[in-house]
């Protein structure tokens, strides 16, 4: 009776080992499909495109990039997002910047990409910019940078003379082009790679050539803002600074219309009037002998190489055709230069523009 006992018990506890294990086979596939959602599994969700980007703030902390993301609404599920950034050692290691995220990222590819730091960078033109306030503007809305912080870099004597400017012509450290930041670019970062575009674009031969006309390069660059506002017609630029050069070596007075309109801080102005000419401001031409103390805008490449090539001729006078093409009559006596000025006058009249 004992031994059929014995045999009676074994397909018993072959059962109770087969149940067993495949317990442990479910709790495994459980745990490996667990596992697999809070990594590998698609967790961002993007409600409206395809991608998106997310902007992190410099000094943010892993609990401020939590509140951002849920704030966003971009996870599916934060508890697994906050597990495997534990996993990745990427709470401790929250890098700021612009990222691009797609919907179907996972957790692993998130962080992986956040953790790194590889941000998308952001191309920023600088064209039509009339004084540090607008640069400021518009350099503060697309970086991390405040255009406050910016525009007090650019108008502290101190902070200008380490590079060699002074907060009137601090403007001539930009030259127009399009270049690549990264969002969390400081104002002092900005301003950096601003000095290093400027010694670039300053060659030894721009160099040569401004010496050889007799000014520096932040006369340069402010004889150009005049020409720049002038004309847009770069092949008139190198002409009109051909007339300004005349005038400054003759020791007269620039007399630009530019220069009053910067003076009076109106830039909607489209008529000079004579009663301008009596505001007091070193920025008037009309008023004071010399350049002004800095450029009256950020001028275009075209422009500055216009007044290192300027025109050499005999005229000294040049006002705006009345055909309104954008380009001028030029004149080397005052009599000569009234006949011009009075066809233009007459045609602004009868067009009705008054300012």
């Amino acid at each position: 009776m004992a031994r059929k006992s014995k045999k009676s018990s074994y397909p018993k506890f072959k059962k109770i080992i087969i149940a067993f294990a495949f317990v442990i086979g479910i709790a495994t596939l459980i745990t490996a499909y667990t596992f697999y959602r809070k990594v590998f599994a698609p967790n961002v969700v993007l409600k409206v495109h395809k991608t998106q980007f997310i902007y992190i703030p410099t000094g943010y902390s892993f609990e401020d990039l939590m509140r951002l993301l849920q704030v966003q609404g971009l996870l599916s599920n934060y508890a697994s997002f906050e597990w495997l950034s534990e996993q990745m050692n990427y709470k401790n290691n929250v890098k700021p910047g612009k990222y691009s995220i797609r919907a179907d990222m996972s957790n692993k590819q998130l962080i992986s990409l956040l953790r790194s730091g590889k941000q998308t960078p952001i191309r920023l033109t600088f064209s039509n910019i009339r004084n540090v306030e607008q640069l400021a503007g518009v350099v503060g809305m697309r970086l991390e940078a405040d255009s406050s912080s910016l525009a007090m870099l650019f108008h502290d004597p101190s902070y200008q003379e380490k590079y060699g400017f002074t907060a009137q012509n601090s403007l001539s450290i930009l030259i127009p082009n399009t270049y690549e930041f990264y969002w969390n670019t400081s104002a002092e970062q900005f301003y950096d790679r601003m000095s290093k575009e400027y010694k670039i674009f300053w060659t030894v031969d721009r160099k040569f050539k401004a010496k050889e006309i007799g000014l520096t390069q932040t006369q340069v660059t402010t004889l150009a803002s005049i020409v720049e506002q002038e004309t847009r017609k770069n092949d008139e630029k190198p002409m009109i600074a051909g007339v300004y050069m005349n005038r400054f070596k003759k020791g007269w007075k620039l007399e630009a219309d530019p220069t009053l309109v910067y003076a009076l801080g109106d830039f909607t102005i489209h008529r000079v009037l004579n009663e301008y000419k009596s505001i007091d401001s070193p920025y008037n031409t009309y008023m004071y002998t010399g350049l002004p103390p800095g450029p009256i805008c950020m001028p275009t490449v075209a422009s500055l190489d216009a007044v290192l090539n300027y025109k050499k001729h005999d005229y000294l006078f040049f006002c705006a055709r009345e055909d309104f093409s954008g380009y001028h009559a030029f004149a080397k006596t005052y009599d000569n230069h009234l006949l011009n000025a009075r066809r233009f006058q007459k045609e602004l009249n009868r067009r009705g523009i008054k300012s």
